[in-house]
């Protein structure tokens, strides 16, 4: 069914004023007034999005306002209707906590990767690479493993900024070979962050909403690898030959780097085993590791002042609250108002008709498949949240393809994933939405062969 049919099917709807609990509450107004504005503002905010580096206007800003407008209509209504206002209050706390739940192991985690930044990890990283004189056959494939092995701890983002760094240092005045490493990397980040818990923000999501145990996603692996495999061997024929000249420089990671990224380390097995042996949430561990981090900045920074006062210069000290003072915030309030928008969309029941349109009608395969396709234009934390707000009625092995697919589809197109976006603003015309277009058939090919990997697993080896 195309998606227009699924959207009148949601108009077509008898409306029927009713909520069932502060959970999953359903006010079925998708046919009402209220329905079609909160629908039309979710769709203009998200354009807003999309166009955010044209119009110069934060992406948080146009979610947080039509989030705030749709939960003001939907708490206007239900009290206006006679009914329990509870109720939506109830709901928006639901929803609330969801977030709060994402929000505080997303901060403890871009703090720590800003952490590792600031006492120059990646920088390092960065100058073994270009010194060691690889072909750029060999780059292409380097950065592509990295990438892929960084990004299941590391976001994608940062992991393909930090990679993309590499490919512009020692590809400067080779265009060709940019832009294939670039597209490598954002398949290859985007593949390897789907078989971690860790990986992605969406993969997080379906840990935290228990369709997944930590473990469950490793079964994601093999598909992961296929995903990025297949392109990139694809594109490896066209990689011009050669080497780079070799660049000078040696940069050394600051004091305490290392303990910082062993603490990171610690931090991920604190909220595995919380996780998993203590039934606490994610949040738990990760602020649990953000206590430890605060320990070893206590420990830099009295280095720091000590070495500074033997010198006789003045020094600021090392805090860690100034350091998550530079996290994403834009990116963390974007979020926000994603969760709000899509909790309040099903609120007035439209998310469970699509449920219905889409998996009842579709199949739970197809509609995974399709969505993952539809991340590729719309963000995956959209699609997952609307996914785990529906509940189809989906086994293990259904969950772990809607992560594979929301996680890996975002790859057919450069503004489909985050770490696209970052590298077409880092490339500066190097890496476009045109040059990437021009490789979607072998990605593609990637994406379903990684679907269809996937379920022959589950079928021959995991008795789905």
């Amino acid at each position: 069914m195309h998606w227009f049919a699924i959207l009148a099917a949601m108009f077509a709807c008898t409306p029927v004023f009713a909520a069932e609990s502060g959970a999953d509450v359903n006010f079925h107004l998708v046919q009402h007034p209220i329905g079609w504005i909160a629908l039309t503002l979710f769709v203009l905010a998200y354009v807003a999005v999309i166009f955010e580096e044209r119009i110069h206007i934060a992406k948080s800003k146009p979610v947080m306002l039509a989030a705030a407008l749709i939960w003001g209509m939907i708490a206007w209504k239900t009290g206006a209707a006679g009914g329990d206002a509870t109720l939506t209050r109830q709901a928006f706390e639901t929803m609330f906590l969801e977030y709060a739940e994402i929000f505080f192991f997303l901060v403890v985690a871009m703090t720590y990767v800003t952490a590792m930044g600031e006492r120059g990890v990646f920088e390092a990283l960065r100058s073994q690479l270009t010194r060691r004189g690889f072909s750029y056959r060999s780059l292409f494939w380097i950065t592509g493993l990295l990438a892929f092995l960084l990004s299941p701890v590391l976001d994608n983002m940062t992991t393909a900024l930090v990679m993309s760094a590499v490919i512009l240092a020692v590809g400067a005045g080779n265009a060709r070979f940019i832009t294939l490493a670039m597209i490598n990397l954002v398949v290859a980040a985007n593949a390897g962050g789907a078989w971690s818990a860790f990986g992605d923000i969406t993969t997080l999501m379906v840990w935290q909403a228990n369709k997944a145990q930590f473990f469950d996603f490793f079964r994601l692996f093999f598909p992961a690898v296929v995903n990025w495999l297949i392109p990139a061997l694809i594109m490896s024929f066209a990689l011009p030959g050669g080497r780079p000249a070799g660049a000078d420089g040696h940069s050394r990671i600051k004091h305490g780097g290392i303990s910082i990224c062993l603490t990171f380390a610690l931090t991920i097995a604190i909220t595995v085993v919380g996780r998993q042996w203590l039934g606490m949430p994610a949040a738990y561990g990760m602020l649990t590791g953000l206590a430890l981090l605060n320990l070893v900045a206590s420990r830099i920074d009295y280095r720091q002042r000590h070495y500074a006062l033997a010198q006789g210069v003045e020094e600021q000290g090392y805090s860690i609250f100034r350091i998550i003072a530079n996290a994403e915030w834009d990116t963390l309030l974007f979020f926000y108002g994603v969760f709000a928008c899509v909790g309040g969309l099903a609120a007035l029941g439209y998310l469970e008709l699509a449920s219905h349109e889409l998996y009842g009608n579709l199949g739970p395969t197809t509609a995974n498949a399709a969505m993952g396709v539809l991340s590729s234009v719309v963000d995956n934390i959209p699609i997952m949240f609307a996914v785990i707000k529906m509940n189809p009625p989906m086994d293990g092995a259904q969950w772990l393809l809607i992560t594979l697919t929301a996680g890996v589809g975002g790859s057919l197109l450069s503004v489909g994933s985050a770490a696209g976006v970052a590298l077409m603003g880092a490339a500066r015309g190097q890496y476009t939405f045109m040059s990437h277009l021009r490789w979607s058939w072998a990605i593609a090919l990637g994406y379903v062969a990684s679907i269809a990997l996937h379920l022959w697993m589950t079928a021959a080896l995991f008795g789905g």
